[in-house]
């Protein structure tokens, strides 16, 4: 009798369990869309953020070589002979027209100096017929005042018939007199004319000279250190592929490198950079973007293969150069780089998390928690970065925002409890 009222009441308490776990499976069934219980919500992870005002600054990570401003090259020059003295040495540092060697100008020492004789004895030449022609214009004078005294004075005879006054008669000066001192100085004019062209053609020799001769001294370009001296150059037809000397600017160093068709459209001039010598750890320097060339590298494209969503195939790189703004003694050619280029930031946009937008059959969507109800908001996107992304249309300033969603939501749904994050 014991037995059979112990199974009775153990059958009582199966049959209750049964009854509840049914009633409970037929309310939720009934209320799936009825308000959500606050622990439930936590349990989903439901997290809201407002809607913000933020500056959009991406970072781009890109690397390159440290190279200095500008650098001079100087090869031997055939034509010049050989080099006969050399003005600097290795590490030496030197200024713009600073003398860096000299060729052998011997034989143009000796062309100049013959110059400078044939320009002397014509320079004489030139001062005896000017001479000439001043004593050719006074003797024309003297000649021309002559013709007007016999034209005004009568002329006397005496008792023998001889005309005159009984003084020394002077010669009589015709016009046949006259013109022929006048040709003579006309031909010492057409004379000198030539003799002038000459002179002028013998500066011309001497300036052309003294020019080459100028030439002869090479001199630095920039302001600058002296990297190599080769006093060992063999002389050939065609020069030599090795220079002379190779001077780099003493200017503070810049960087260069390439970076993909994909960041080379983002960058532009003047943007911050900060750079990061690999061989100096956790110190960096900071720059601005000086250039990025419109145009590709010679090799067109980098090697590199882009897969995914980019559809694969080869990248386009293109140089660019960063100008280090602080400074750079401590740095050295040819040290390899990281590069951080940060752009946008110039205003501020509207933005979300990039969690916080769905995609819904083809639509950008995002939850906006109003008055404790899921609001599904069709949004366009605009300028992104790697936490946010901006919201030109959809969602205003200040509003909450589920940067949790899950495929159980949807527009109507309530909110009985939140976490809201800054």
């Amino acid at each position: 009798m014991k037995k059979k009222k112990l199974w009775i009441w153990i059958g009582s308490i199966v049959g209750v369990l049964v009854l509840g776990l049914a009633a409970m499976f037929t309310f939720g069934m009934f209320n799936k869309n009825e308000k959500v219980s606050g622990d439930e919500w936590n349990d989903m992870g439901v997290t809201v953020q407002k809607a913000s005002e933020q500056e959009l600054v991406e970072s781009i990570l890109v690397t390159g070589e440290i190279v200095p401003e500008s650098e001079q090259k100087v090869f031997l020059d055939p034509e010049k002979g050989v080099i006969s003295e050399y003005k600097v040495t290795e590490n030496q540092a030197v200024k713009a027209g600073d003398p860096l060697f000299v060729y052998d100008s011997s034989k143009l020492e000796v062309e100049l100096s013959r110059a400078k004789r044939e320009n002397e004895l014509i320079q004489s030449r030139g001062k005896t017929e000017l001479s000439q022609i001043s004593e050719l214009n006074k003797r024309l004078a003297d000649m021309n005042k002559k013709i007007e005294t016999q034209k005004t004075s009568p002329v006397t005879t005496d008792s023998e018939g001889v005309e005159g006054t009984g003084e020394p008669v002077e010669p009589q000066v015709t016009q046949d007199d006259l013109n022929q001192l006048s040709n003579e100085k006309i031909q010492l004019e057409m004379q000198y004319e030539n003799t002038k062209a000459e002179i002028a053609s013998a500066s011309e020799q001497i300036s052309e000279i003294t020019a080459r001769q100028k030439e002869m001294t090479v001199v630095s370009k920039i302001d600058g250190i002296i990297v190599k001296v080769n006093q060992n150059i063999a002389k050939t037809e065609t020069g030599s592929s090795e220079p002379v000397v190779h001077i780099i600017s003493s200017q503070p160093y810049k960087v260069i490198g390439t970076m993909s068709e994909f960041d080379a459209v983002k960058i532009k001039q003047g943007q911050a950079v900060v750079v990061r010598p690999k061989v100096f750890k956790e110190r960096e320097w900071k720059g601005v973007v000086e250039s990025v060339s419109h145009f590709p590298n010679e090799s067109g494209g980098g090697g590199e293969e882009f897969g995914g969503g980019m559809g694969g195939g080869s990248v386009t790189m293109y140089p660019f150069k960063v100008a280090i703004t602080d400074d750079t003694t401590e740095l050295r050619q040819g040290f390899h780089v990281s590069l951080e280029i940060k752009i946008g930031g110039d205003e501020k946009h509207l933005v979300v998390p990039h969690m916080a937008v769905v995609d819904q059959e083809g639509m950008s969507v995002v939850y906006v928690m109003v008055d404790g109800k899921l609001e599904s908001r069709k949004v366009e996107k605009g300028a992104m970065n790697d936490e946010f992304v901006e919201i030109t249309k959809g969602v205003d300033l200040g509003e909450l925002v589920v940067i949790t969603p899950n495929e159980g939501m949807h527009d109507g749904m309530e909110v009985a409890s939140f976490d809201e994050v800054e």
